[in-house]
């Protein structure tokens, strides 16, 4: 049903929000699983998931396949990390968009002073912290989250160095209700991603799907090159490349390095989308009707 992305600074309160967020929703009138995703969950340590960029674009890579398994319109899940990285939260955005559910995110914003002050405490107290070469590191590189990217929004702020953290709270309030109530075409405020067709049907994880995708688009590229030089100059109003298959609408000619250029764009669609969604049919056809469509799509916009 939806997907919350939580994230600010280290040492801003984000468990904390997760934990509130989560009893909330339980408490209210939601009758979705809960559930939050984290690093805890997968007994990842802070300090060594974010040694190095390596070790920290493996903890983002664990995240989000696993949020892919697990998004669905039956549950709300929670993304409880830093997801510093705009690039990062755009990832999980088309994750929700392709499983055509909601989206939010609930940024935490505490000032630096604040969070260096939580994280020392912490270990002071022997609980879970940076050291303080990753935290000085972290807060350097966080990229605020900015509610005019449709990745996010719609964005909600809690400011935990000023209230505490509880289910009452201004922000986990307004989130339950943008979570909860009912979407219908007087609710305006609510959004529901849709799929568009680069994420519908176009997840091709498996390797015979892969294999299928790749000789596919060229056998498509190969006989639009061979129906070309069969017309020797002359116009070309359509392409058939098999029966039961759409024909490839073609106004004008199309070079090979442009028909090149367009499926590699397209195979590079469809690994993009490769985490999200559901796979499509690993079958010869199936890949040719998709990028045909997407060749009489794109040839038709720049015709």
């Amino acid at each position: 049903m939806a997907l919350v992305v939580i994230c600010g600074q280290p040492c801003s309160g984000k468990s904390t929000a997760a934990k509130c967020l989560a009893e909330a929703l339980n408490e209210s009138e939601c009758k979705q699983t809960v559930r939050i995703i984290d690093e805890t969950s997968f007994h990842l340590d802070r300090n060594q998931s974010y040694a190095n960029m390596p070790s920290e674009k493996n903890l983002r890579g664990v995240l989000r396949s696993e949020v892919d398994r697990s998004v669905s319109k039956d549950n709300i899940i929670i993304v409880d990390s830093l997801n510093s990285i705009k690039g990062y939260r755009y990832e999980l955005w088309c994750l929700a968009r392709a499983a055509g559910i909601r989206y939010c995110v609930l940024y935490c914003d505490v000032g630096e002073s604040h969070c260096r002050k939580w994280n020392e405490e912490r270990r002071e107290k022997g609980e879970a912290a940076y050291n303080d070469v990753i935290f000085e590191d972290l807060v350097r590189r966080f990229e605020k989250p900015d509610r005019r990217n449709r990745w996010d929004s719609p964005l909600f702020e809690l400011w935990a160095h000023n209230d505490r953290v509880e289910r009452s709270s201004i922000a986990i309030v307004d989130v339950v209700s943008y979570l909860t109530k009912k979407a219908d075409s007087k609710s305006r405020d609510v959004k529901i991603l849709q799929p568009t067709i680069a994420t519908q049907n176009t997840r091709f994880s498996e390797a015979n799907s892969l294999y299928e995708m790749d000789r596919a688009t060229q056998e498509v590229i190969n006989a639009i090159v061979e129906a070309q030089s069969q017309s020797i100059g002359g116009p070309l109003a359509s392409i058939s490349i098999g029966q039961g298959l759409p024909n490839i609408d073609i106004s004008r000619s199309v070079g090979l390095p442009e028909l090149r250029r367009l499926r590699r764009t397209f195979i590079k669609l469809t690994g993009q989308t490769s985490l999200s969604g559901r796979p499509p049919p690993s079958d010869s056809n199936s890949a040719k009707r998709m990028f045909v469509d997407y060749l009489n799509r794109e040839l038709g916009t720049i015709a």
